[in-house]
């Protein structure tokens, strides 16, 4: 489960960061917008180290779905976008592929 939180707490970190650049560059918002995107970026990757993995690459892997999966939910919560039944299928496929990373035996 501390993996799992990880890796929902790391995908928002992410996803504000990155909106913060998105931000300042696409939708005319004042440079000072970059200082809380830097900061919430630097969050990002300490928190991606708590996944509880033996290497990066695997843990990475893994959280590219639950990132795919926030990223929607950001589209329809923050940017007012409601997600097809396209995003719903392919974010549930890539969830699926992360917990077989997860939780696949070793």
């Amino acid at each position: 489960m501390p993996t799992i939180a990880a890796y929902f707490g790391a995908a928002i970190l992410e996803i504000a960061g990155c909106f913060a650049f998105w931000g300042w560059l696409r939708l005319d918002k004042p440079i000072w917008w970059l200082v809380p995107g830097l900061f919430s970026l630097a969050l990002f990757a300490w928190l991606l180290t708590l996944a509880e993995s033996e290497a990066a690459g695997r843990a990475y892997a893994a959280y590219g779905g639950v990132y795919i999966v926030s990223s929607l939910a950001w589209l329809w919560a923050v940017e007012g976008f409601r997600p097809d039944r396209w995003d719903i299928i392919g974010g549930l496929i890539c969830l699926a592929g992360a917990a077989i990373i997860i939780a696949g035996p070793r």
